[in-house]
């Protein structure tokens, strides 16, 4: 029995085949695939800053409060001791001092920002000590990452001794950036896990009054 239109099928359905295969290799010819875009976050490059203050329950909300940083952790750095607990660098010895390291987007706030909020927070005039606690764990410093920030820490401290709103030399130390080891974590943000406790240390250390005393209206700005 014969089959009527059984060639000609077969012919129509090869030249159409062949059209489809001809029309995808001309799209991908004109439209070759991308190749993937980094991720936003991947491209951002966050920075470090570290600075000490004194007590570094007090020196944590001066800079949380700002735009552009992303974390304020409490620690110790400038020491010997690996690993140190909070007692053993409050009893002196480690070399340590208590500190706070900021991570930073600087495409948002810039490192002489964060050094002008670091000075209005401290009492750059005395030595081993800050307000009511008194010893070399409690000096304050800038700890510098880079050739970059220590270059800024300079120029800041220098336009500072020109311009200084107070009678006393600046004492503040500036040196390269060491070990940094994050405080145990009832420290971590402690004025607010504590409010109340934390303002109480705060005003009977006598922090605000000195700051107005040293700084006028820009105190912990």
């Amino acid at each position: 029995m014969k089959r009527f239109g059984t060639k000609p099928s077969i012919m129509a359905s090869l030249l159409f085949m062949v059209f489809i295969l001809a029309a995808t290799s001309f799209a991908l010819a004109a439209n070759p695939t991308a190749p993937p875009k980094p991720a936003a976050t991947a491209a951002k490059q966050l920075q470090k800053a570290t600075f000490a203050g004194g007590c570094f329950w007090c020196m944590e909300h001066p800079f949380d409060e700002l735009s552009g940083v992303v974390s304020v952790t409490s620690g110790y750095t400038g020491g010997h001791k690996k690993n140190p607990t909070y007692e053993e660098v409050s009893a002196g010895g480690t070399g340590h001092t208590e500190a706070v390291q900021i991570l930073y987007d600087p495409s948002k706030i810039g490192y002489d920002k964060l050094l002008n909020r670091f000075w209005h927070n401290i009492d750059p005039t005395v030595k081993d000590r800050q307000f009511c606690d008194v010893g070399n764990q409690y000096r304050s410093g800038i700890f510098y990452h880079d050739e970059e920030q220590r270059r800024l820490a300079m120029e800041s401290r220098k336009a500072l001794e020109a311009n200084k709103p107070f009678k006393e030399p600046i004492v503040t130390e500036i040196v390269a950036a060491s070990a940094f080891y994050p405080a145990e974590e009832y420290h971590q943000h402690y004025y607010k896990k504590n409010p109340i406790r934390y303002k109480y240390y705060r005003t009977s250390c006598g922090r605000d009054r000195r700051l107005k005393e040293l700084w006028g209206n820009a105190a912990g700005r």
